[in-house]
């Protein structure tokens, strides 16, 4: 055994954590500790402490982020290196290039070693840029992710704290990350918080498990974790490999074609109307011809044609910086935009009018908080609607209940993990029960319980004859749950397919 296999990296010893306002630790009595070079993956449901978990072990809780917390003992590594679940909350510069040399001065690399560096970089993570630079915020979320692992990789930091680094990745620059991960960290001590864990589990050298209350509850090589606690990890929610294959196989998809299309429904899958909702059925819930989305006089996305049906749910797909967000922005009308838009029979109005029809989920969840708290956050779309103050609430918790945020109903939105913060979006997105929803990557940073809790009120709501339009890159949603997949592919919706009946 090599002598430094015992030399501990980082560790905590009765860890106890508290968020302002909160009545209950994060954790008590916690203790934990990382031996050098060891590779450890952090499973949990969704809100049970992790992300908190990686902030105290490298040391940015408590001393950049104000939060109390007392242990008996802590070790955290000299120079860590923090991959965030959103990036945008890690860039310091608005140009890529500056984004690495700003981490490269911090080391005192001369200037003119800098560009072969910065180029270095970018292309271990997947990256490539004319002269190393492009506009940070002009690029899409996936593309933001391999930017923050690569000004991490900049650093050349002792110990890696990866919170969720792949989660808005395609399965390619999933890969690629990792696969530049396990070169760059054969000899690194290495954190990862990870729901899609299949490109890791068999390179971890240990899982530890916490529960919905922060506490350790398996700690072990992979496969004796995921053989001895599958029980536990299914009554948890948290993902395992064959946890897809239990759901059952793909639905049965015998969808409809050619215009009759618009039904999205056997006879077995009827959809559900409300009276006097029958008319959607004689016309497209949407419609596109020659559309196009701008970012100022650049053409983002480019639509020849394409129809939405009531009762339909599109998969987009493509790779990261194709254009999926953008042609979702584009049908709000959030980008401006150019062609033939139809909604519900109506041309498109601005994005106000159009939210009368159409409910919308941004990838990054915080673009959409405009409230205090999570109760006031759902509730808040309805008070322009003539419902009363008591239909309000009523509606509101029910939305709380079905997306499992009641106990977070007085808590600050961004107080909350991501994965919580991305269902109170898609809630407060529902809780006006338009009949057409556009999600981007509703799904991602979540557990496998609040994934499939949500799958399943979409598909209801499906049933019902909402049309569904969603990004996404988890392969099996699409082949579980869509009826039809869009293809984007350098900006233009290249194809617009019936998903092959299984």
């Amino acid at each position: 055994m090599n002598e430094m296999d015992n030399v501990q990296a980082v560790g905590v010893t009765n860890l106890r954590c508290k968020f302002p306002g909160e009545k209950a630790l994060v954790f008590q009595g916690l203790s934990l500790s990382v031996r050098q070079g060891e590779k450890v993956l952090l499973l949990g449901p969704s809100g049970s402490g992790k992300s908190t978990l990686l902030q105290i072990l490298s040391g940015l809780i408590p001393r950049s982020v104000e939060i109390p917390m007392k242990c008996d003992d802590i070790q955290v590594p000299e120079q860590p290196g923090i991959v965030f679940q959103d990036p945008d909350t890690q860039f310091c510069m608005s140009y890529t290039d500056e984004e690495i040399a700003f981490v490269l001065e911090n080391r005192n690399i001369p200037r003119e070693q800098m560009p072969v560096l910065i180029k270095r970089y970018l292309e271990q993570v997947g990256l490539s840029f004319e002269h190393n630079r492009t506009l940070i915020q002009s690029m899409s979320q996936g593309m933001k992710q391999r930017l923050a692992m690569a000004s991490i990789l900049a650093m050349e930091p002792d110990v890696l704290f990866l919170d969720e680094p792949t989660a808005l990745l395609d399965d390619e620059g999933t890969s690629q990350v990792w696969d530049t991960v396990k070169q760059i960290a054969q000899d690194k001590t290495l954190i990862i918080v990870e729901h899609k864990i299949n490109e890791i589990v068999e390179w971890v050298d240990r899982i530890i498990v916490l529960s919905p209350e922060g506490k350790i509850v398996a700690d072990g090589p992979a496969n004796q974790v995921f053989t001895d606690e599958r029980s536990m990890l299914r009554a948890y929610g948290i993902w395992y490999p064959g946890v897809w294959a239990e759901r059952g196989q793909s639905k049965a998809q015998a969808w409809v074609s050619g215009e009759d299309s618009r039904y999205g429904t056997t006879e077995t899958e009827s959809i559900d109307y409300k009276e006097g909702e029958t008319s959607v059925l004689l016309q497209p819930a949407l419609e596109m011809q020659q559309f196009t989305g701008w970012r100022g006089k650049t053409p983002f996305i480019q639509v020849e044609q394409a129809k939405v049906w009531h009762g339909d749910w599109v998969g987009i797909v493509g790779v990261n910086g194709a254009g999926k967000s953008s042609l979702l922005l584009s049908m709000m009308n959030i980008l401006k935009t150019t062609g033939h838009y139809v909604v519900e029979g109506q041309s498109a109005g601005k994005t106000e009018q159009l939210a009368d029809h159409i409910a919308f989920v941004f990838q990054n969840p915080e673009f959409q908080f405009v409230t205090n708290t999570v109760r006031d956050e759902v509730e808040f779309s309805l008070l322009s609607s003539k419902l009363t103050a008591e239909e309000r609430g009523v509606r509101t918790n029910h939305m709380l209940e079905q997306f499992g945020l009641t106990d977070l109903s007085e808590r600050h939105p961004y107080q909350l993990s991501m994965g919580q913060k991305r269902r109170l979006s898609v809630a407060s997105a529902l809780v006006r029960e338009q009949h057409i929803l556009l999600l981007d990557e509703p799904t991602f940073g979540q557990d496998a319980r609040n994934t499939f809790a949500m799958l399943s009120q979409l598909e209801r709501l499906r049933r019902e004859g909402t049309a569904i339009v969603m990004v996404t890159h988890d392969r099996e949603i699409v082949k579980r749950y869509c009826n039809r997949i869009w293809t984007v592919d350098e900006g233009r919706l290249t194809d617009a397919a019936l998903v092959s009946s299984s």
